[in-house]
């Protein structure tokens, strides 16, 4: 997949990666202002585990029911939040990966509950954007931010590694 690397691909992606945050911060932004209550999202997902072609899975339904639903409060949460602040990184392309995963675990989770939207084409994109790896954010924060924690951790690792071994 060399095809995906170098600065010209590197562009695409950071177009894309833009595109998708913007997406994110949409979604997440009204959200965060003016309050967020998952527990109807919620609700609707269990009914649509009924009937003879159910939308939802009932393992998944099970899961909302006694998991998501007592704890809406903490969702609604983490899902208001979740969404802007996987905008914010990937417009900035910081923490790239980590909003990646996070993004395309959140549109799994909506797709799971029986929400198409756009959810299939925001789930697809991002996992285009994670095959792409680093050339995903080569134009953004993590360009610099990689290296130097790779740099701050993998010598903080290799100290510890050897201090572990003088003291076999």
């Amino acid at each position: 997949m060399k095809w995906m690397k170098g600065p010209i691909m590197s562009g695409v992606w950071t177009i894309v990666r833009i595109w998708l945050g913007i997406q994110w911060i949409e979604a997440g932004w009204h959200k965060v202002v003016d309050g967020f209550d998952a527990s109807g999202f919620i609700q609707g997902a269990i009914g649509k585990a009924a009937g003879d072609h159910p939308a939802v899975s009932s393992w998944y339904a099970a899961f909302l029911e006694n998991v998501a639903l007592p704890n809406s409060g903490l969702f609604s949460f983490l899902v208001a939040w979740g969404e802007l602040l996987v905008g914010i990184g990937l417009i900035i392309g910081c923490l790239t990966i980590p909003a990646l995963l996070a993004g395309a675990f959140m549109n799994l989770n909506f797709l799971l509950a029986g929400t198409t939207s756009t959810n299939p084409v925001l789930y697809t994109v991002a996992i285009i954007l994670l095959a792409a790896g680093s050339a995903s954010y080569y134009y953004g924060v993590d360009r610099f931010l990689v290296p130097y924690m790779k740099e701050k951790f993998g010598k903080k690792r290799m100290k510890e590694e050897t201090e572990g071994h003088a003291t076999v």
